[in-house]
């Protein structure tokens, strides 16, 4: 049709065998023509929620290290065109690049188009004391696609000077990793963060409160280690200095029923040596232009999946206990989450929301808007459909974690029918998107200006009509940002 598609092209060697766990290697080289017509295979995953509209499936597959290359139909080699590399989502532990189509967005551009797999779970960030790259190996795996990226671009039309690395969820905070990481210097230009990033939230804690450190994204290396040696010795490898050769030798299957670790990258590594939201505090993170935002209610998702499915339906009771847990007995925060007309389960869904995405990236955008040019969005289409999960009656009807994905790029398990409003909103930002991958600046020619942050800076609102931006002040109260943040 309208674009040529490139897929399942390896930018790595498979990391099977000896290679588990090795900082990812140069893929093998062929002869001849090379198949380019199917998606390589997912990294190695548990199955997706059983009831999700747009599931993905499992995979046993340790040789996934591919990535997918989308043109315009028609580019010559030397157009020199930008280059967006799309990071996915999934809590570094689901997801692959395959599970989207972004064939409006290199239209849009034109752009080219580049979306990559990266190991998860346990393979992509096992810690074991003296395994070198402890807990980096899914971000060195990020850090050798855009590398294979600077090498390769031009044969696809690209200009490897002018490449945006973008993600949501997880994938954004791989895109921040990247953005803190020595060794991603120099790799792209500039960065889109979705719903994830450089958020100084511990994310499950920030869910159920009193999960403890092991739920933050960025955890010391000391206690990915940790939790390295334990899951270990529960796979049958109890001697520390031999568990990884040990280890090498466990079926995948096994690797993925390591109880409730959440796996994710290791701080105080040679590729990720701080924390990512300690630089942005001490602003100190790489001054790289930046198109950021978060949907209105992405707590409702992680409602969904860690309360109700689990121990059903929120109770007045529950829901006190955890608002005592998060904020203490405080009566502001009694005060500023009533459940009067609404379940407590939609009122802890904006607890979340705010506690762990919009009060964290107002933070980001506060400290990181006067370093490099800053463009902030909240998504906020209230009949955005649901995308990774079917959400119960008293959670539905508000734009959910990911609900802004199906707007941008096409779901390749199964893409949501949008209304006529609804397709009108995703021309715009497909366009916004593409202009910011192309010059920086998601402004349309001959439209209202997309404000850039400055000062307290504005947040464009993103929904069907022409909904008034928000204020920094404005999006903090609405978001009660006093209790959260300060």
């Amino acid at each position: 049709g309208d674009v040529l598609r490139f897929r399942g092209v390896p930018f790595a060697a498979p990391p099977v065998g000896e290679r588990r766990w090795l900082a990812p290697q140069p893929p093998e080289p062929w002869d001849g023509v090379r198949e380019a017509t199917a998606p390589g295979p997912r990294c190695a995953q548990g199955p997706a929620v059983a009831d999700a509209p747009h599931a993905t499936a499992a995979s046993l597959t340790e040789d996934c290290l591919t990535l997918d290359v989308t043109v315009p139909a028609g580019t010559p080699s030397d157009a020199r065109l930008p280059v967006l590399v799309w990071l996915h989502g999934g809590g570094f532990s689901a997801g692959s690049g395959g599970d989207v189509d972004p064939r409006r967005l290199a239209l849009a551009g034109p752009l080219v188009v580049v979306a990559v797999n990266y190991r998860l779970g346990a393979l992509g960030f096992l810690g074991l004391p003296g395994l070198a790259d402890s807990g980096s190996f899914g971000l060195l795996d990020q850090q050798r696609a855009l590398r294979w990226v600077q090498r390769n671009a031009a044969a696809f039309g690209g200009d490897a000077g002018n490449v945006t690395l973008a993600g949501e969820s997880a994938g954004a905070d791989g895109v921040c990793a990247q953005i803190a990481s020595p060794a991603a210097e120099g790799l792209f230009r500039r960065a889109v963060m979705q719903s994830g990033g450089c958020g100084s939230a511990n994310l499950t804690d920030a869910i159920r409160p009193g999960t403890g450190p092991g739920g933050d994204t960025w955890k010391p290396l000391a206690l990915v280690e940790d939790a390295g040696v334990e899951a270990a010795e529960g796979l049958g490898c109890p001697d520390a200095e031999s568990a990884a050769q040990c280890l090498r030798a466990v079926p995948v299957e096994r690797l993925l029923t390591t109880g409730d670790t959440y796996w994710s990258p290791a701080v105080g590594t040679p590729t990720l040596p701080r924390r990512p939201s300690d630089l942005v505090a001490e602003g100190a993170l790489r001054p790289t232009p930046l198109l950021a935002g978060t949907t209105a209610a992405e707590g409702t998702l992680f409602t969904d999946l860690f309360f109700v499915r689990g121990e059903g339906t929120i109770t007045e009771d529950r829901f006190d206990e955890l608002l005592d847990q998060a904020a203490g007995r405080r009566t502001a925060a009694r005060q500023a989450y009533p459940t009067d007309g609404r379940s407590p389960g939609r009122t802890w869904s904006d607890v979340i929301t705010d506690r762990a995405y919009a009060c964290p990236a107002l933070q980001t955008y506060r400290a990181l808007g006067r370093r490099a040019p800053l463009f902030a969005y909240e998504f906020t289409d209230p009949t955005a459909p649901a995308t990774f999960t079917a959400l119960p009656p008293d959670l539905a009807g508000a734009a959910t974690h990911g609900a802004e994905v199906a707007y941008l790029l096409d779901l390749v398990p199964g893409q949501p029918v949008l209304t006529p409003a609804q397709r009108e909103l995703a021309d715009r930002m497909v366009a916004a998107w593409a202009r910011f991958a192309t010059a920086g600046d998601p402004s349309p020619p001959d439209g209202p200006r997309w404000p850039r942050w400055t000062g307290e800076g504005r947040i464009t609102t993103l929904a069907p009509g022409s909904p008034p931006d928000r204020t920094g002040p404005e999006f903090a109260g609405a978001h009660h940002c006093e209790l959260w943040t300060g």
